[in-house]
């Protein structure tokens, strides 16, 4: 009856037609991905794993999410597969420019710069996907992290996508500087193999890029 008793509040009611993901706050619509980059000694290792999912679905289990941009200076991602392309795309034709127009080739502060400012010219039709960059120039190996809006952050390892927190457990615990090639992939490989096992957006191989002075090496596993 009216008036007895504790009222209960009510619930407020959600729109019609929305998505339950979208209802709860998520974005299921959102690709996920496990990308990592890390310094070593004599160089930078980028890597990320091959699934591309939207929401439940898989909708490929060989996407490739790293990307060369030159000679000594790559691209790993995290988001919608089609952005991070145009972004690989937009930054390689701008380092050639870059090289043409100066004689000398761009260096990676400069890259990373050049992308933040693509990234934040680009905030009112963002391109969604985080990005990690890293290479060798002159000044040695650098990374560098940014977002969405191309905020851009200078570090020594990172990790984006919907793999982060159970992979930079991995990578931060065994991560020194002083590693070699070798041991980087092998720590960059467990970071993501440990994430791939409870993160269901990331799964099956991953695409590696190590940068050092000698170039670019590209390789691929698949699992």
């Amino acid at each position: 009856m009216e008036g007895y008793g504790p009222q209960l509040p009510q619930m407020p009611q959600m729109p019609q037609g929305q998505p339950e993901q979208a209802q709860q706050g998520g974005y299921a619509w959102i690709p996920g991905a496990t990308t990592v980059g890390a310094v070593f000694s004599g160089g930078v290792i980028l890597a990320s794993e091959k699934r591309v999912t939207y929401g439940y679905f898989v909708m490929s289990k060989g996407g490739k999410k790293v990307f060369k941009i030159t000679d000594r200076i790559g691209v790993a991602c995290a988001g919608l597969v089609g952005d991070m392309q145009i972004l690989a795309k937009e930054m390689e034709a701008q380092g050639n420019l870059f090289s043409m127009d100066t004689g000398r080739k761009i260096s990676v502060r400069s890259a990373a710069k050049l992308m933040a400012n693509i990234l934040f010219n680009r905030r009112y039709a963002p391109l969604i996907t985080q990005t990690i960059v890293g290479g060798m120039d002159e000044e040695g190996p650098s990374l560098y992290v940014l977002d969405v809006l191309g905020s851009l952050i200078p570090d020594k390892y990172a990790v984006v996508g919907s793999g982060t927190e159970i992979a930079m457990g991995v990578l931060e615990e065994g991560y020194k500087e002083s590693m070699n090639a070798k041991e980087a992939k092998e720590l960059v490989m467990r970071s993501i193999k440990s994430a791939i096992s409870r993160d269901s957006m990331s799964g099956d191989g991953i695409d590696f890029l190590i940068i050092t002075k000698e170039g670019i090496a590209e390789e691929s596993i698949k699992f």
